[in-house]
């Protein structure tokens, strides 16, 4: 442990499993207070717990992200916990992948409420608190859907790209207000998500294997290598990134084929 995040009071939703958790043991680690969300109230209770056992300063609440007074609820509850937020992480997301003519309205909805109008919530909830501080830095898990297009997989790249959108926007409104809001692109990370999708394959190891191959590299990302880029975008290291979105996928969305 450096303590690059000494003194961050950080706010992580999503943050029972996969990227958002891996993300919350860096930050844990590098020395900031955290405060959980997810949805997942026995995973995520039973994840800060192993937390708070190893001596991190960490809190929890379930919420559902698209329920806008449920996040206002979360945010008073985690200031009385851990001190006032100085940084957002919005982690949660869902996959909705369909062909564009196949998306139910439902399909649509569930998508942008969680994806976009979660993200929202969430900022929203804690803007007016970094204002008054003098700033902070909000960071939202994008994707490298946010800036390319994979067919079959509507309607998730364009609140992808809506949030990148948001990113640039809401970075530039509040950089007077020395509020930074950036965005990180991760590709395939290896979460439990990805192994499913792999499983749902008649050969699970042919799907990882054409995964593989997609990536100059051979590999792709752990949840951890993921994590890392977050601390930097986090930390003070780079108070001049802002409005802006660090992409962390191998080098799988700048070439035009696999090798």
């Amino acid at each position: 442990m450096s303590n690059r995040l000494l003194d961050k009071r950080i706010l992580i939703t999503g943050a029972a499993q996969g990227i958002g958790l891996a993300i919350a043991k860096a930050f844990a680690r590098e020395g900031a207070s955290l405060f959980l969300i997810d949805r997942d109230e026995a995973l995520l209770h039973e994840e800060a717990a192993k937390l708070k056992g190893e001596g991190y300063q960490v809190g929890a609440r379930s919420a559902d992200i698209t329920d806008a007074k449920a996040i206002v609820a979360a945010v008073a509850e985690a200031e009385t916990e851990i001190g006032r937020i100085n940084a957002l992480v919005n982690n949660a997301g869902v996959n909705v992948f369909s062909e564009p003519l196949e998306t139910s309205d439902e399909e649509w909805n569930r998508c942008f409420d969680i994806n976009l109008k979660g993200a929202w919530n969430c900022s929203k909830a804690v803007l007016p608190g970094l204002i008054e501080q003098g700033g902070g830095v909000i960071l939202n898990i994008a994707s490298t859907h946010a800036f390319t297009i994979i067919p079959h997989t509507f309607p998730y790249p364009l609140a992808k790209h809506a949030l990148l959108g948001m990113t640039k926007s809401l970075g530039l409104e509040y950089a007077p207000k020395n509020v930074r809001v950036n965005a990180l692109a991760p590709g395939y990370v290896a979460t439990q998500k990805v192994i499913d999708y792999w499983n749902s394959f008649p050969d699970p190891e042919a799907a990882k294997a054409e995964t593989m191959k997609l990536h100059p590299g051979g590999r792709i990302a752990t949840p951890e290598e993921i994590a890392m880029a977050a601390v930097f975008m986090i930390s003070d290291e780079c108070p001049f990134m802002n409005a802006t979105c660090l992409t962390v996928d191998g080098g799988l969305s700048v070439q035009q084929h696999p090798a």
